[in-house]
């Protein structure tokens, strides 16, 4: 995806980029692939690939929300800063925090930030099941991207997620993973209020946007730590 139909696949979704955005997000891209040399940020080192499988997806997140009337977010498992920081650019009423375990990642992401010159966007080194003790159900919208199977990311992320709130995955095609996290959903207080299916343009590989509201209060015991969840996955 070149950056000419970056752009028009963009204002399909309703966005419609400023030369400043579009500039920040070409600085990102560029920053982004000059690190991927020598650290392990992306398997993706193609131009053209970043904007369609990281800076596009990344923003399909609007087909579920209107993230102009959001103002606080967390994007757990954050990596290179996807969907997070992207989202930050192209909305920059929003208050993100990028959570990631990776102390390298969490590098690239504050030179990254001081070379854009962003205010507003927090970053975290640690685990979300440390993270969340002083944070629990602050966040107005929860993000996680390919970070784990849906069972796990819930457990992960609901527990941050404001009641009245948003979960928001983004995962690519896997019914079977959707349906066995159903009931860890309604266990974490949550409810799959919309699942929307689409194709990204050009490759035309299947994503699924999970839209998942907090209905009630996440019990105290969740997240328990990151090696039962991923040994025993609530069903």
């Amino acid at each position: 995806m070149n950056k000419e139909t970056f752009c028009k696949e963009l204002e399909k979704l309703g966005i419609t980029l400023k030369e400043e955005q579009l500039s920040a997000l070409e600085v990102y891209c560029n920053y982004l692939l000059e690190v991927n040399m020598h650290t392990n940020l992306t398997a993706i080192k193609e131009e053209e690939q970043v904007y369609l499988k990281h800076f596009y997806d990344s923003l399909t997140l609007v087909k579920a929300i209107d993230l102009k009337n959001v103002n606080t977010v967390i994007d757990i498992g954050s990596g290179a800063g996807f969907p997070g920081l992207v989202l930050k650019i192209v909305f920059p009423n929003l208050e993100v925090t990028l959570l990631d375990s990776n102390n390298k990642k969490i590098n690239f992401l504050k030179d990254l930030i001081k070379k854009l010159g962003i205010k507003g966007v927090h970053l975290v080194h640690g685990r979300a099941e440390d993270f969340v003790k002083d944070h629990r159900e602050t966040f107005d919208l929860v993000t996680g991207r390919a970070v784990s199977n849906m069972s796990i990311l819930s457990e992960l992320c609901l527990p941050f997620t404001k009641k009245e709130g948003y979960f928001i995955a983004l995962k690519g095609a896997n019914e079977e993973e959707i349906e066995d996290a159903k009931k860890a959903i309604q266990i974490l207080g949550g409810e799959i209020e919309n699942r929307i299916k689409f194709k990204l343009p050009i490759e035309e590989s299947e994503r699924n946007i999970i839209k998942i509201k907090k209905v009630k209060r996440t019990l105290d015991i969740y997240p328990r730590r990151f090696e039962k969840i991923r040994k025993s996955p609530l069903k």
